[in-house]
């Protein structure tokens, strides 16, 4: 479906929408989303947005079941949408692919946008110092797991664009336009943090915003790829510094402090919705001007 020939892309294989003013663009009124690694964080946070837009929202999570259902049900109550959660492993192909067809066929039959947000952190010191099995967690969970929900949520994207129905066979309402891939990156990805070292973290990171830009490519004419890259974020995955490793960030981030989940909601409901429709394949850091010197 990207319609490229001799390293040329079809032209006007997308449209812009037809909306004039700028905040209808933000609208995910009956949508589908979702968010992987949402009970909690910035993946909560995310959802939290979405669902505020008027988006059906399934929150993944892999161990916090608590958690993830209690934070679905004040989404739900909140906001007025669909929102359910769901135990998905997202190293596992088949599982991932077996959740979001599940959850389609749950949430009208369709799939706008999917949220690649699950993560876990390098926490082991320098790299010929830590453990493998470490390794092996932060790329499979990272990468692997990001590649998969791409591919998953992709084939979706593509029968969308197409079908123009949904998985009944339906006429799409709202039309289905493109979808929106989005994974969690960081300024990690761009940078060598200090005074923690974290090799395979920030390759990891890396590794995830050029495959959005890849795919960004791959899919055009019938789907978005864009990554967000978090600086510093008050949530449970950086507790294990300690406080003068905090001090040391804050010296070196311009705006002096760390940044709040809610900061982060901006920037991917814009990649959601609409008023994105002529970005892909670029990533978007929110990081307190940290990249910036």
């Amino acid at each position: 479906m990207a319609d490229m020939q001799d390293g040329k892309f079809a032209h006007d294989a997308t449209v812009a929408p037809e909306a004039s003013r700028v905040l209808p663009l933000f609208s995910l009124k009956g949508k589908t989303a979702i968010v992987s690694g949402a009970s909690a964080g910035i993946g909560l946070g995310v959802a939290e947005s979405l669902a505020e837009a008027g988006a059906n929202v399934a929150i993944w999570y892999n161990t916090r079941k608590d958690e993830a259902e209690q934070a679905a049900a004040e989404i739900e109550k909140e906001y007025g949408v669909k929102c359910q959660a769901y135990q998905v492993n997202v190293t596992s192909y088949d599982a991932v692919a077996a959740a979001i067809d599940s959850i389609a066929r749950a949430f009208n039959g369709r799939l706008d946008v999917f949220v690649a947000n699950s993560g876990v952190a390098w926490t082991k010191g320098p790299m010929l110092d830590g453990p493998i099995d470490m390794y092996s967690n932060v790329v499979k969970t990272n990468v692997d797991g990001t590649y998969f929900c791409a591919r998953a949520a992709g084939l979706h994207f593509r029968r969308q664009k197409r079908e123009g129905t949904d998985l009944n066979g339906n006429p799409l309402e709202p039309r289905f336009t493109t979808g929106s891939f989005i994974a969690t990156a960081s300024m990690s990805g761009h940078i060598v943090n200090v005074p923690q070292l974290q090799a395979s973290y920030n390759a990891s990171k890396a590794a995830v915003v050029h495959l959005c830009r890849s795919l960004a490519v791959e899919w055009a004419g019938f789907a978005r790829a864009n990554s967000v890259s978090p600086g510093y974020i008050r949530t449970s995955i950086s507790e294990f510094c300690d406080a003068d490793t905090k001090r040391a960030w804050k010296d070196k981030i311009p705006v002096g402090r760390e940044g709040e989940v809610s900061e982060l909601k901006g920037a991917y409901l814009y990649l959601a919705s609409d008023a994105s429709s002529y970005t892909t394949g670029t990533d978007i850091n929110v990081d307190g001007g940290y990249c910036a010197p």
